[in-house]
């Protein structure tokens, strides 16, 4: 599979006001328990498409209107997808060079397409929660240690 592109996107203050009217209706939606749902899209000339959409494809435009509401761009991938070494830099806003070397040390499984290392974006993320759940246990230990010398955490 190629890499998906992955652009980023500044957000204007009218795109994260219709990000936030259109969660609130799609959130109301989703309260149903249908597995699908009927939705209509129209384009500029009125004319209307009738779309039959699964209940998860809306969860998921759900969570990206939530992102877009606090002003941050959304990119999507697919879960199976390899990644250019730069767009696993980005999703871990790293630096790619940063990210090459946690490669080459075995932290991150990769494979090669010709020359080219690539990342399974199952592998990239589970070594972004690894990462997550190490930094929350240090942050807890900083926070007990904190509160044990007395100083208000």
């Amino acid at each position: 599979m190629n890499a998906p592109e992955m652009r980023s996107t500044i957000l204007s203050s009218d795109d994260v006001h219709l990000a936030r009217e259109s969660l609130r209706t799609l959130a109301g939606v989703l309260q149903s328990a249908a597995e699908s749902h009927r939705i209509d899209v129209y384009g500029e000339s009125g004319v209307a498409c009738s779309l039959r959409v699964p209940a998860s494809a809306l969860r998921l435009l759900c969570q990206a209107l939530g992102e877009m509401e606090r002003g941050y761009a959304v990119a999507v991938t697919s879960v199976d997808a390899d990644l250019t070494t730069q767009q696993a830099a980005d999703v871990l806003n790293v630096s790619r060079p940063y990210l090459v070397r946690l490669l080459e040390q075995g932290q991150i499984p990769f494979h090669k397409t010709g020359s080219h290392r690539r990342v399974r974006h199952h592998d990239l993320m589970a070594y972004k929660r690894q990462v997550d759940a190490q930094r929350l246990q240090v942050l807890d230990a900083l926070t007990a240690q904190a509160q044990e010398l007395g100083l208000g955490y």
